[in-house]
């Protein structure tokens, strides 16, 4: 009865491990930041860390710039004018503004626990930079900069944006003030994102209070990871820290997290887009053929003009 109960035991205690999604790897911090500009100093996880596009399908590049106070200027700090076709650039604020232009005539400002959506699809001019009141003042600045592929068929979409701001978030209060999830695009348990997609993508800021926890799942095919931008968690039995950056493998689905103090988790998910991926500089299409074609747009003015 007793060797029983202990065959029927492991028989559960595997099953129940093998929901788990498992982690692939813990990437620390990059060493070294970079500068996008004179005003993001970013760490770069994707691909800096050495992972490959194909592998974190549909994402393309996370740079994260945590908090870091640029000081007061008068001088407005940003990145000038630059191109973009094929992907989606995504700029998830948590601290500081953001300001920007674009050759389409858009415009906004971009306040934190603001997400902007940017489908840069066919080509476009763009500008980004610290917003000219905040500049002034200088004051802590935090932000993540994601990159999303198109498939082939969408990288011809008219260029266009989503801007949500923190009030048009969904949000979802967990019981016994574990915290709250903002759900970005996607679903988190359930609860829909206000970002619409081309491909299944799943974003979301998970704010845990000390002590609070969170289990949710994602698809076991569907390329997963996390950042933590404050903080320190554990994700499925293994402790993360502050910066830390958990890529999951494709196996299980299920992900907990519990956080030591207060943190900030951003959660990402997608479906793998298989198809080829080509990139130069700020142009990601499928074959060499269409990069050159994309620069000779670009030097021939066909991504209209912005000063």
């Amino acid at each position: 009865m007793l060797q029983h109960q202990f065959k029927v035991n492991l028989y559960y205690n595997k099953k129940e491990n093998s929901m788990k999604k498992a982690i692939e790897r813990i990437i620390q911090r990059p060493s070294r930041h970079g500068m996008v500009g004179d005003g993001f100093r970013v760490y770069n996880y994707i691909p800096g860390a050495n992972i490959e596009q194909r592998r974190i399908s549909p994402f393309l590049m996370l740079d994260f710039n945590p908090e870091f106070d640029f000081g007061p200027s008068e001088k407005v700090k940003g990145v000038d004018v630059h191109p973009h076709k094929g992907f989606e650039t995504v700029t998830v604020a948590y601290k500081g503004s953001v300001a920007h232009h674009d050759s389409s005539g858009n415009s906004g400002v971009i306040n934190p626990g603001d997400v902007q959506w940017m489908t840069a699809g066919a080509g476009i001019l763009h500008k980004e930079y610290h917003e000219k009141e905040f500049s002034k003042k200088g004051g802590p600045f935090e932000m993540v900069q994601l990159w999303v592929n198109l498939p082939k068929k969408d990288k011809g979409v008219a260029p266009h944006y989503q801007a949500i701001t923190a009030e048009q978030m969904s949000k979802i209060d967990l019981p016994n003030n574990a915290g709250s999830i903002e759900v970005i695009a996607g679903s988190f348990n359930e609860t829909k994102g206000p970002a619409s997609t081309y491909t299944p993508v799943n974003l979301s800021n998970i704010k845990l209070n000390n002590g609070g926890e969170v289990t949710t799942s994602t698809p076991a095919d569907f390329n997963t990871a996390l950042l933590v931008i404050n903080g320190k968690i554990t994700v499925n039995g293994e402790a993360v820290n502050e910066h830390n950056f958990v890529l999951f493998k494709n196996e299980g689905e299920e992900i907990h997290i519990k956080s030591e103090g207060e943190s900030i988790v951003l959660l990402l998910s997608g479906e793998p887009i298989n198809e080829p991926i080509v990139s130069y500089g700020p142009f990601v299409m499928n074959t060499e053929a269409e990069i050159r074609e994309a620069i000779l747009d670009f030097q021939a003015g066909k991504f209209g003009t912005l000063d």
